[in-house]
């Protein structure tokens, strides 16, 4: 077919970029995210963090490699914990820092670590500060206890905080609380280049398609994560392709060979994300 001809061409400017960024640029640190609860897996609650975090995360340069969704159960919680922070330059989970006798994500990355759970003496004098006399009781305390060298990870919604240990970090579920710690926590955090992406879409184009120029295109490419992502719409079907990567030229070449290949499919393209209605 005439529009999978591109597929066919010597790798161009895109191969000898690649290779460039390749002898010049260190490479990003990653991260994965544990996302804990068993009214996440039971679909009682739908998560709402994991854009946030993806998104925050590769505007600092440490791209979302995995994410978990794993059950309040000590033994998944222990063995998942420590074989991602093994794997991963960083890991953070959300959920299950509470006061209820189910938020036990704080005593088992102490498990995790080897290290005691024991009252962090900066959250606990000021949570206990926070309360009526008497209101700090022991669901409460639990909040302020920690694994033993913990360092806080403030917010302005809640008193209680989170808490880094080594390379993990540990935040709440609530979605405002968690996008809180995460803008306190973000700053100290030691990333890379920010993960850029560029975009075309168009209307009445069936991913199918472009499928084998696509696969040329991101072989020559392969610093670059190219997705390819159907959209409906009442006014009408296409396929968006987006390229992601730490270079802003290489991506807008790689488009640039997408534009191209969706005219030759016959296509209209358009440079962007499609308009959401």
């Amino acid at each position: 077919m005439a529009c999978l001809s591109l597929a066919h061409e010597a790798a161009g400017p895109g191969q000898d970029t690649q290779g460039d960024q390749t002898m010049t640029t260190k490479k990003n640190p990653t991260a994965c995210l544990l996302v804990i609860g068993n009214e996440v897996l039971s679909g009682r609650t739908q998560d709402a963090n994991i854009k946030f975090l993806a998104i925050g995360l590769g505007e600092i340069g440490i791209p979302l490699r995995e994410v978990r969704v794993i059950p309040d159960v000590a033994e998944t919680i222990i063995a998942t914990l420590n074989e991602c922070r093994a794997k991963f330059d960083h890991v953070f989970t959300t959920g299950g820092i509470g006061p209820t006798h189910d938020d036990i994500t704080s005593e088992c990355i102490s498990a995790a670590f080897g290290v005691p759970w024991e009252p962090h003496p900066v959250a606990w004098a000021r949570m206990e500060k926070s309360y009526k006399p008497g209101e700090f009781n022991a669901a409460r305390q639990r909040m302020a206890t920690m694994p033993r060298g913990a360092s806080l990870i403030d917010n302005e919604i809640s008193v209680a905080p989170g808490f880094t240990i080594g390379n993990v970090h540990v935040m709440a579920g609530v979605p405002r609380i968690m996008q809180s710690m995460f803008r306190h926590l973000a700053p100290t955090l030691e990333g890379g280049q920010p993960i850029l992406s560029r975009a075309v879409h168009a209307l009445r184009m069936a991913e199918g398609l472009i499928a084998d120029g696509l696969t040329a295109i991101q072989n020559r490419y392969p610093e670059l994560d190219l997705g390819s992502y159907p959209y409906y719409r009442p006014s009408g079907n296409g396929v968006a392709i987006v390229a992601k990567g730490t270079d802003a030229a290489m991506a807008e070449a790689a488009i640039a060979e997408v534009t191209a290949l969706m005219v030759e499919c016959g296509g209209a393209p358009v440079q962007g994300e499609p308009p959401e209605a």
